[in-house]
């Protein structure tokens, strides 16, 4: 599918969706010794009784989700994945994405990516790439441990997924290895085009300067069975041989075509998807990169514009970002077998 019609993706999808009981929801904390402080989390899971429903992830800009509050686990077993959000976002940005999905019938952890999460941002500690694997790694540990989610896993079914930044998490916990000298290259290249490259830039971050080594190991947790990248950093300069860890089960969801695409994510520009030939490919058009960002209130561009943080809710005349996510949903829901 080269590219798909939001509206025309809702057509398709069931009503189930709508209809479905909210999902679990439980926030959770843990220490993470590879930063020395307290990593804040949730879970999200197919609920197999009532909750207390509770409205979460909701502000003056974004409308928020549904959700139950500390019900049980629904019995057997469900996939597990594990969601990374984008630079300077929050563990509650994709919630509306956790939430479709746990509906639909799967466990899925977020947690806030130290260093580069909205309000506890380090410039030059975000850049260490590999600690975002690392907090995904210790919440899997976790999951599969804990008496009250381990039972209900499917080991089969692990799945690391996320957006932009976090895009590139999932990819590098599936085994994609980075190139330094790449996005040292991009950033040189389209520093015109990149909010990040001219806010390193700025900061006077030599980028030719990154632990090399550091940079381009692989990640790869050996757990994870697939990985659903939307719209994933770091993605120029790469070659087949950066790819040749990388689990085989992989889907790559790019937001907007043309000048809508955001060039650091841009998967047909920097030529990545072509070194994935068996990766499974959707493109949304119309969107734009914040797209994969929560429905956003009446007013909400004002209020950003005030802020000095649009175009976040300004979409691409014609796009309906709630048909976008619910293509996203039912993407990621058919690779999970949901």
């Amino acid at each position: 599918m080269r590219v798909a019609s939001p509206l025309f993706a809702l057509l398709l999808i069931p009503t189930l969706a709508a209809e479905a009981d909210p999902a679990g929801y439980r926030e959770l904390s843990m220490t993470a010794p590879h930063h020395g402080r307290v990593l804040q989390g949730a879970i999200w899971y197919p609920a197999g009784q009532p909750g207390d429903e509770m409205t979460i992830a909701g502000n003056a800009v974004f409308f928020g989700v549904t959700v139950a509050q500390d019900a049980p686990i629904a019995d057997g077993q469900h996939p597990l994945v594990m969601l990374s959000h984008g630079l300077g976002g929050h563990f509650r940005s994709l919630a509306w994405l956790a939430a479709g999905l746990a509906e639909r019938g799967a466990i899925v952890i977020a947690v806030n990516h130290p260093n580069s999460t909205w309000g506890d941002f380090d410039l030059v500690a975000m850049l260490d790439h590999w600690t975002r694997v690392e907090d995904l790694a210790l919440l899997l540990d976790w999951a599969l441990a804990h008496p009250d989610v381990a039972p209900h896993v499917d080991p089969d079914r692990v799945m690391a997924a996320g957006f932009s930044y976090g895009g590139w998490t999932a990819l590098s916990m599936g085994g994609l290895r980075a190139s330094p000298d790449g996005f040292a290259a991009f950033c040189q290249e389209q520093l015109a085009r990149s909010t990040t490259c001219r806010h390193l830039a700025r900061a006077g971050i030599d980028l030719g300067a990154l632990p090399a080594e550091a940079w381009a190991a692989s990640y790869r947790d050996a757990r994870i069975t697939r990985v659903a990248a939307i719209d994933p950093a770091l993605i120029w300069g790469l070659d087949a041989g950066h790819a040749s860890d990388l689990v085989g089960d992989v889907t790559l969801i790019g937001l907007g075509e043309g000048d809508d695409r955001l060039a650091g994510t841009d998967f047909d520009a920097s030529a990545f998807a072509g070194l994935l030939p068996n990766a499974g490919i959707l493109r949304l058009a119309p969107a734009s990169h914040f797209s994969a960002l929560a429905l956003c209130r009446p007013g909400a561009e004002a209020i950003l514009e005030a802020e000095g943080d649009d175009p976040v809710c300004t979409d691409p005349a014609g796009t309906d970002r709630a048909g976008v996510h619910a293509a996203i949903i039912e993407r990621l829901a058919a690779d999970l077998d949901l």
